[in-house]
């Protein structure tokens, strides 16, 4: 294998000779490959940011099926409660009216399907499931009087709409208060698990989701690039995407609680302004839990204002 030989810098005539041949330039990859390569690469380049943005409706269809699976145990522990005798019932007619049962079912269907999602969706998002959701909870921490002013803001709405429309004053709602305590259990389960399940639903998981897929839909059509996930690996979404979010999560959240108030007119309007507020709280802070705070904030308002009006759910007559 033959070489160059090498220059003599005491020869004049091969320095004269080398400095007439031109030069020839240095390629990029030829220089860099001379740079030593780390010995661990893989640990030293930055960690990607991976693309997808959750939670999306994949996401909340999964957690569809999570609840389903959540609905048959809890059938299943009806059933066997059933089978006992359980606070005297004995069929299915009759737990439908038991408060109970009615209300314990419900508790029992959110603690399986939020036990479930704990354990599955970290697995997923490879992340928390909190984190995942935005949580936030220094966010909310921070904001807390700005929060209850929006729950306050959602207790005056209720208070107007109780004074434009009397149309549902035989609301089955009505009739479980004047179960005896069932004031109470609806007071506490009213204040925590019910806002804290219904947010995750509504405001963690469809409200995301709509806006993900309101803008996936623009950018399909418009060839537009997907914007760069935020802080955490958030999505971030057009304002068109968050209205058009709000509006299709305020319907459905209002419908949940139609059986409860006889699918009135007024009661319905009420909960599509409250689930805007929400979705505003959610929206406008990136924080779950600051609108969990606004909806327990606005249901201890109304069952606190109903315990002072009827002597401590006494005298229920009054309401």
């Amino acid at each position: 294998m033959s070489s160059l030989p090498e220059h003599d810098p005491l020869d004049p005539q091969g320095f004269t000779s080398r400095a007439q041949e031109p030069a020839l330039p240095i390629a990029a990859e030829d220089s860099a490959s001379t740079e030593p390569r780390p010995l661990f690469e893989s640990w030293s380049l930055p960690e990607l940011v991976p693309t997808t943005r959750i939670p999306h409706l994949g996401h909340l269809c999964l957690l569809a099926v999570l609840a389903l699976f959540g609905w048959i145990g809890t059938s299943l522990l009806t059933l066997s409660a059933l089978h006992f005798h359980l606070y005297g019932v004995s069929t299915i007619e009759q737990a439908n009216s038991e408060i109970h049962y009615t209300l314990g079912s419900q508790a029992i269907l959110y603690l399986l399907a939020f036990a479930a999602c704990l354990l599955l969706f970290p697995l997923i998002w490879s992340k928390g499931f909190f984190a995942g959701l935005q949580w936030n909870g220094a966010t909310a921490l921070r904001l807390r009087w700005r929060l209850f002013q929006a729950a306050f803001l959602c207790f005056v709405l209720a208070i107007l709409d109780g004074l434009l429309f009397r149309d549902n004053a035989d609301a089955p709602i009505d009739k479980i208060f004047r179960t005896p305590g069932a004031a109470w259990l609806l007071f506490v389960f009213g204040i925590t698990l019910a806002p804290l399940c219904e947010e995750i639903v509504f405001r963690g998981f469809l409200l995301p989701g709509l806006c993900t897929a309101w803008d996936w839909a623009i950018e399909q059509r418009t060839g537009k690039p997907a914007p760069p996930l935020g802080a955490n690996g958030h999505p971030q979404w057009s304002i068109f995407a968050m209205i058009a979010g709000s509006v299709l999560t305020s319907i459905p959240f209002a419908l949940m609680h139609g059986k409860q108030t006889g699918f009135a007119l007024g009661p319905f309007l009420l909960l599509v302004c409250v689930s805007l507020v929400l979705c505003w709280a959610r929206l406008g802070t990136r924080s779950l839990a600051a609108s969990t705070v606004v909806h327990a904030c606005y249901n201890f308002l109304i069952f606190f204002f109903m315990l002072i009006g009827t002597g401590g759910f006494r005298h229920l007559d009054k309401m």
